[in-house]
């Protein structure tokens, strides 16, 4: 037997001891499965900036001849990157700051970087929810309130000039927005939006406020229902009035638009 040594069992007994056995640290919490996971990777592609930005970009860009300069950096950087940082995250089992700090501290700033970004995009995406659930609430209603004319803040021009406007954009603009004729003049608040962005922040609290425990149950609707209301939207679309047109638009690129730099500009800015 090896002989008593009290200054060998200090330094094994500070050896074993380890941040992650430390009574007073809480463990990392982990995904229940793979499938939590997998839902919560795939409802990071799927958002809001598919039914409504990306149409829009594609269309002003030249249809079809966008999706040259946007597949090529698809394949070139956007999946890479995203590889990257999913494979950084599962290797170093850590936040988005201290990751990059394991494999380099000076990179930890990117991880700072990333942070400041995703808190900008956080407020303002949440804004867009609010006045999703301020239109959803509007929806309840037994006549549309954006389906006629007849409301207080509709407009008396319902001529057919170009200065007409529509129920639709009245009610977006007067009724939701509440626009004034400047910036000098703020308004008053939006009582209405105001409880709406409430609502989406506790919301959005509920969702994440036990770590991935909650985020893996929230993550099996948030994660399918969007790719099912693609689906509806795919059908109600291809059965509208025109849209062989639109699919013609898509299938045919006008090869001459390639020229233009802020195609390509714009293919690279929203695969990032």
């Amino acid at each position: 037997f090896p002989s008593y040594n009290s200054t060998n069992v200090e330094k094994n007994r500070l050896t074993l001891v380890s941040p992650l056995t430390c009574p007073s640290m809480e463990a990392r919490g982990q995904w229940n499965n793979k499938v939590e996971f997998v839902l919560s990777v795939a409802g990071e592609i799927i958002g809001l900036g598919n039914v409504w930005r990306f149409p829009y970009l594609c269309y002003k860009n030249g249809g079809g001849a966008f999706f040259i300069p946007y597949l090529i950096f698809l394949f070139t950087c956007g999946i890479p990157v995203f590889f990257l940082e999913t494979a950084l995250g599962q290797y170093t089992s850590q936040g988005g700051v201290t990751a990059w700090r394991k494999i380099c501290p000076i990179f930890e700033v990117i991880g700072y970087a990333s942070q400041v970004i995703e808190s900008y995009l956080n407020i303002y995406y949440i804004i867009i929810l609010s006045w999703a659930l301020f239109y959803l609430f509007s929806s309840f209603a037994a006549v549309l309130p954006w389906a006629n004319c007849n409301n207080p803040w509709n407009s008396e021009n319902r001529s057919v000039s170009a200065n007409a406007t529509t129920p639709v954009i009245e009610f977006w603009e007067r009724r939701a927005l509440g626009l004034t004729d400047g910036i000098h003049n703020l308004g008053t608040v939006r009582w209405e939006l105001a409880l709406c962005l409430l609502l989406a922040w506790i919301i959005c609290y509920f969702c994440i406020w036990k770590g991935v425990k909650s985020t893996g149950k929230v993550v099996y609707f948030t994660a399918t229902f969007p790719y099912l209301m693609l689906v509806v939207l795919l059908i109600r679309g291809v059965t509208l009035p025109g849209a062989y047109n639109g699919i013609i638009f898509y299938l045919k690129p006008d090869i001459w638009r390639l020229s233009d730099p802020q195609v390509a500009m714009v293919g690279m800015y929203y695969d990032y």
